[in-house]
C-alpha cells in the first residue's frame, strides 16, 4: 500500500491543499503589482514571516508528489527539511520514509504557531514518529545532533538563507543525495553555486521554480 495515495493521509493532504489555495490567493492578492525585487526576501527575514504565520507558503501538488517520488527513488532514509510551515512537504517525504522501511525526518520552523499545527497534522497523519521539528532559526537548531549521511534535503524556508544552509550540511550530504530547492529562481547565489559543477553538484530547473540537484562525488568533479 502507498501511503501518501489512502487515507489518513490523502484525506489530510486534500484539505491541507484546499487550505492552501486559499491563503495563497489572499497573498498574491497583497503582492499584486510587486516587482521581482520587492518579492524577494529582505535581509530581515523573520520578521517577514512572522507577518506571515498564517499562510501555507506549501510547496505545489506537484512538487509535493515529486518529493515522495524522489524519496522512494533513493530509498531514503535521512532526510532535512528547511522550512516546516504547517507541514504539508513533511507530510509527503514523511510517507516516503514509511513506504521505505522507516528513517528520521529533521524539519526546522521559526514559527511556534507553524510549528504545533505541522505536529498536529503529523500526529493525525500516522506519521509523528518519523518526524522530529525543530523550533528555532535553522542557522542554530541545524548546527547540532545531525545524521552523518543526508540522503536528501528540502530547502524551502527564508531564500536568503538557503545557501547558508546548503553550506551547514554539506560535509554530511551524500554521495548522491538529492538537495530540492523551492522557488529557487529567487535565490541567484543559490543558483550560482549548484550549477557549478567544480563545486560538486549536478543540477537542473524543475516547473520553472524548483531546482533539482545531486550531490557528486569526488570523482566526477576532477
Amino acid at each position: 500500500m502507498t501511503t501518501l495515495l489512502n487515507p489518513p493521509l490523502s484525506t489530510l493532504l486534500k484539505g491541507l491543499f484546499a487550505d492552501a489555495d486559499a491563503t495563497d490567493r489572499a497573498l498574491e492578492r497583497q503582492r499584486a503589482g510587486l516587482s521581482d525585487e520587492d518579492r524577494a526576501d529582505p535581509d530581515d527575514y523573520r520578521e517577514l514571516y512572522s507577518s506571515l504565520k498564517d499562510f501555507h507558503l506549501a510547496v505545489s501538488r506537484e512538487t509535493g508528489s515529486m518529493l515522495y517520488v524522489l524519496a522512494r527513488a533513493i530509498r531514503a532514509r535521512s532526510i532535512v527539511e528547511y522550512g516546516t510551515s504547517f507541514g504539508i512537504s513533511t507530510l509527503h517525504l514523511a510517507a516516503a520514509l514509511k513506504d521505505n522501511g522507516g528513517g528520521r525526518l529533521i524539519g526546522t520552523e521559526f514559527e511556534p504557531s507553524k510549528v504545533k499545527r505541522a505536529r498536529e497534522n503529523l500526529t493525525a497523519a500516522g506519521l509523528s514518529d518519523l518526524v522530529e521539528i525543530r523550533e528555532g532559526d535553522a542557522i542554530q537548531t541545524l548546527a547540532h545532533d545531525l545524521p552523518d549521511r543526508i540522503d536528501l534535503l528540502l530547502l524551502d524556508g527564508a531564500k536568503t538563507l538557503y545557501l547558508r544552509v546548503l553550506a551547514l550540511l554539506e560535509p554530511r550530504l551524500r554521495e548522491g543525495a538529492l538537495i530540492v530547492a523551492d522557488n529557487a529562481n529567487w535565490c541567484s547565489d543559490y543558483l550560482a553555486r549548484v550549477r557549478t559543477p567544480a563545486a560538486g553538484y549536478l543540477s537542473v530547473p524543475v516547473a520553472g521554480d524548483v531546482e533539482l540537484s545531486m550531490k557528486l562525488g569526488q570523482s566526477a568533479r576532477e
